[in-house]
């Protein structure tokens, strides 16, 4: 019995949907880029998102993060801007640190929560509240949507447009039932799907050819498969590149297929190069520039 099918992500839909990078322009122009991300055990998962966002073209890149993890990352990346946030433990964002990322918001054209986050309580409560309350686009990832799971009927109370980028087991949290086999495609596209329109919100279920659904019932298609980002941190940067497309301009369903699209285009750049084992998330990284003109140029997919 035929079932509902997806639109392959090709490079000549990526080239139509790219933000633009016209000659006489200003960093503002390529948009501004909150990322709430990182905690004690995870600093790098801040690191590597806002990595994502700027190889990805974002104008300016702002980590809103702990006090204790800025003093671990500051410096390291020097085109990054940083708000140190309070804390009420060691890695751990206290009160006030919020009500600061809730006033940052106000000078963002997007915004990337969640990555290595943690799953303390208090940052699970404090997080969903956060995303709830968005007036711009965010993407949310990682800790950020486990703690919308944690939250009954959570998709009721959004009201931003947000891109939703949960691997098969956030996926799980997030519906509250099994994922589907990563080797049945046809159910990964149809729990997509019926996510996206449930959810009204874009949904990125991440793996092997990657699904994009948005919230009318269209669902994008990537045809990369490699090893090479089956590997630790390359979701972080999937989160900046799509929020660097978010902070450009692109409607949510735009920024996340072209960012799915230039994300696999480095996957296969960095196999071919480095390998189908031993590829980091930074050799990704760096690899997204190329991508992106590789794509925008014709060259890829």
């Amino acid at each position: 019995m035929n079932g509902p099918a997806a639109r392959n992500l090709t490079q000549r839909w990526v080239a139509a949907h790219l933000p633009g990078r016209p000659a006489r322009s200003h960093k503002g122009d390529f948009g501004r880029l909150l990322v709430v991300a990182g905690s004690t055990n995870y600093p790098g998962a801040a690191m590597l998102t806002a990595l994502g966002a700027m190889r990805a073209g974002a104008g300016l890149v702002r980590v809103a993060a702990a006090e204790s993890v800025v003093a671990r990352l500051a410096g390291a990346v020097p085109e990054l801007t940083w708000s140190v946030l309070d804390e009420e433990a060691p890695g751990l964002i206290a009160p006030s640190g919020w009500r600061q990322v809730a006033g940052e918001l106000m000078r963002q054209d997007a915004v990337v929560i969640g990555p290595g986050l943690g799953a303390q309580p208090a940052t699970q409560r404090r997080a969903r509240n956060l995303v709830t309350g968005l007036g711009i686009p965010g993407v949310v990832d990682a800790d950020g949507l486990n703690a919308l799971a944690a939250g009954g009927n959570w998709w009721t109370g959004l009201s931003a447009s947000l891109v939703l980028t949960p691997h098969p087991g956030e996926f799980a949290r997030l519906t509250g039932a099994p994922a589907p086999s990563s080797d049945d495609d046809q159910a990964r596209l149809v729990a997509a799907r019926d996510a996206g329109l449930r959810w009204q919100q874009v949904v990125v279920l991440k793996g092997a050819n990657t699904l994009i659904a948005d919230p009318h019932g269209d669902v994008l298609r990537s045809n990369v498969s490699t090893p090479a980002l089956a590997t630790a941190g390359t979701g972080d940067l999937l989160s900046g590149v799509i929020g660097a497309f978010l902070a450009a301009g692109l409607p949510p369903m735009d920024a996340a297929g072209c960012a799915v699209a230039v994300h696999g285009a480095a996957g296969l750049l960095a196999e071919d190069r480095i390998g189908r084992a031993g590829v980091m998330a930074r050799d990704v990284a760096a690899l997204l520039p190329e991508a992106i003109e590789q794509l925008r140029g014709g060259r890829g997919l």
